[in-house]
């Protein structure tokens, strides 16, 4: 098989049915790992109604996916932040406090995503700057929270349950272990780090792979009490966008301790794939997220063709239309 550049190698088989959840426990304000449980969520994709700025529909089976209490992704309000004035927790995971990096207030979505992202050219790529959207995007750890052992990218997502990330599918072998640092750097989790309990996935991409479903939506236990977009905010789920739009690009190269940021327009690669030429983002970037910046909503993710990109400057994702939003809807139904 031909090595995927933007997962670690050993990170980005494609998984055949995701088994395992982690159970929590929170004992003093700090979270434990308890028993494993068996469990997997995943659903059947259904035709849209076809839209001018879409793909053509997709034709699988109907959705059986108990969601129709929740409104598309695209249409939810954000919520206020119920902690705006919360200080992060400590590497430790311990709750005590600590200063917010950049002194940035907290907040839920596009009101504040993004304020002070450093300007650059247009595909040119460098550090992200400390913001507040890019303190939602953070490492994936399988494993021990430490310099050098992340192994993909993640980005908090807006939703009522408070607890949901974003990242590619081909991330994901299995929940057992593993963790979602927001904000890391250089060995640092100014927001401690937050336990995967629960992954969705499709059946399209469960049980065949497909790369125009190569898209996770995780659940997260809490930290020291309190739920993760509480302490960071959301990024509101973008669907049906263009395939020319400008985007953030966001990653960890799994080389690096800091998140990269690059700022280009997207393109068609194919019918439900998007590409981008942001140079130098290499194996440990699958999962970062594409954020509009008219919306600043989040309308893919590294990812799809060629599980993200055969090269280091070329990135691809799966296009994000009612497959995704019907994982999210389901995801919501069962994170609450």
């Amino acid at each position: 098989m031909t090595r995927h550049r933007k997962a670690r190698p050993e990170m980005h088989r494609r998984p055949v049915v995701l088994t395992s959840v982690l159970a929590l426990a929170v004992v003093g304000g700090v979270i434990g790992i308890g028993t494993l449980a068996g469990e997997a969520t995943a659903f059947t994709a259904h035709a849209p109604a076809a839209k001018t700025v879409a793909p053509a529909p997709r034709t699988a089976a109907p959705s059986t996916s108990p969601s129709a209490a929740i409104p598309s992704a695209a249409s939810a309000a954000p919520a206020p932040s119920a902690a705006a004035s919360a200080a992060p927790t400590d590497s430790s995971g311990s709750g005590s406090d600590v200063a917010r990096p950049g002194g940035n207030s907290v907040g839920s979505t596009a009101s504040d995503s993004a304020q002070a992202v450093a300007p650059t050219a247009l595909g040119s790529t460098a550090t992200a700057a400390v913001t507040a959207e890019s303190s939602r995007v953070g490492a994936l750890f399988a494993g021990a929270v430490a310099a050098g052992n992340h192994s993909c990218t993640a980005s908090v997502l807006h939703s009522s349950t408070k607890n949901l990330i974003l990242t590619a599918a081909h991330c994901i072998v299995t929940p057992d272990g593993l963790s979602f640092a927001p904000a890391y750097h250089d060995g640092q989790t100014p927001y401690g780090s937050w336990p995967v309990t629960k992954v969705y996935t499709t059946t399209g991409w469960s049980q065949g792979g497909d790369p125009d479903e190569d898209f996770a939506i995780l659940q997260v236990g809490q930290n020291g009490g309190r739920d993760i977009e509480d302490v960071v905010g959301g990024n509101v789920l973008g669907l049906q966008a263009g395939f020319s739009t400008v985007v953030r690009l966001y990653g960890y190269p799994d080389t690096s301790e800091v998140p990269l940021l690059c700022t280009n327009s997207t393109s068609r690669q194919d019918t439900y794939q998007r590409r981008i030429d942001c140079p130098s983002y290499a194996s440990g970037t699958s999962g970062g997220p594409w954020i509009d910046t008219d919306t600043n909503q989040v309308v893919g993710v590294i990812g799809g063709y060629q599980q993200g990109g055969d090269t280091d400057d070329t990135s691809y994702s799966a296009y994000f239309d009612h497959t995704i939003d019907d994982l999210y809807q389901q995801a919501v139904t069962g994170s609450g």
